[in-house]
């Protein structure tokens, strides 16, 4: 594999050449991103266990049974198995051995929202970067693994307004790598998936999903952020062609849309 840099004004980024990764594309006319680690602080993953333990205080199971059980049960939670977030701590809550009533379920339903609020904190420059591809006319998506939380409330994050369309793998039924979610996602931008880059840290091997796909992958590395790397679930062994180290270096990497 071979780095080759590129300078545009400030910004660096890094095109790895990899004979493994190599597809033909079309013009690129949109970008679909990932959500956690991508477009929120990586560093904010950290706090994710904090937060699970308010929520096992709230429903009165101890704290550490409480993270296995949602820890092992993320890929049943992410594909909609177990229901929206007050069916999911029900079902977690029995699991852990209690029958929360109705009062402390509602308790905490609101204090895992709040924690789920904290644990999508923005990264720093995220929507100065949104809004700079999309005058540049770029169409945006989002394309996240995630549990009920975030689709609940996703009308309310201050990402939504940015972005054109949303696909949640808890909406879907399945997860990435599955290319199903990417064309869901370039469908829903009205662009096909030849014309998007994808965005990500690299985790659900959402790369090589979407490559397979028909996407260009790029992939932002969190080099700043010490530890982010050990966030990833199911990392990706795919190294895409290109690579970020920020989020802010996307839009010198990426330019204008280009339509043929």
């Amino acid at each position: 594999m071979r780095a080759v840099s590129d300078r545009t004004g400030s910004r660096t980024w890094r095109r790895l050449t990899d004979n493994r990764v190599g597809i033909q594309h079309g013009p690129m006319r949109a970008v679909v991103f990932d959500f956690f680690g991508t477009l929120t602080d990586p560093a904010v993953e950290a706090e994710r266990r904090v937060a699970f333990a308010e929520t096992a205080a709230a429903l009165g199971v101890p704290a550490e049974v409480f993270w296995r059980r949602m820890s092992d049960s993320f890929g049943a939670r992410a594909t909609g198995r177990y229901g929206g977030t007050a069916a999911t701590l029900r079902t977690i809550a029995r699991e852990c051995g209690a029958e929360p009533d109705e009062e402390r379920l509602r308790l905490a339903v609101r204090v895992q929202h709040g924690g789920a609020e904290r644990v999508r904190r923005p990264r720093v420059g995220v929507f100065d970067v949104l809004d700079d591809l999309r005058k540049r006319g770029f169409r945006l998506a989002l394309l996240s693994d995630c549990a009920s939380e975030l689709c609940e409330r996703w009308g309310d994050t201050p990402y939504a307004g940015y972005l054109d369309a949303a696909v949640f793998s808890w909406q879907e039924g399945y997860r990435k790598p599955d290319p199903r979610l990417y064309a869901t996602a370039a469908a829903r931008l009205d662009v096909p998936p030849g014309a998007c880059w994808f965005v990500g840290d690299g985790g659900s091997r959402e790369h090589s999903g979407a490559i397979i796909a028909g996407m260009r992958p790029v992939l932002v590395t969190n080099a700043l952020v010490p530890g982010s790397a050990g966030y990833r679930d199911d990392p990706d062994p795919v190294r895409p062609e290109y690579v970020v180290d920020d989020l802010t270096e996307l839009p010198s990497l990426l330019g204008d849309p280009t339509y043929g």
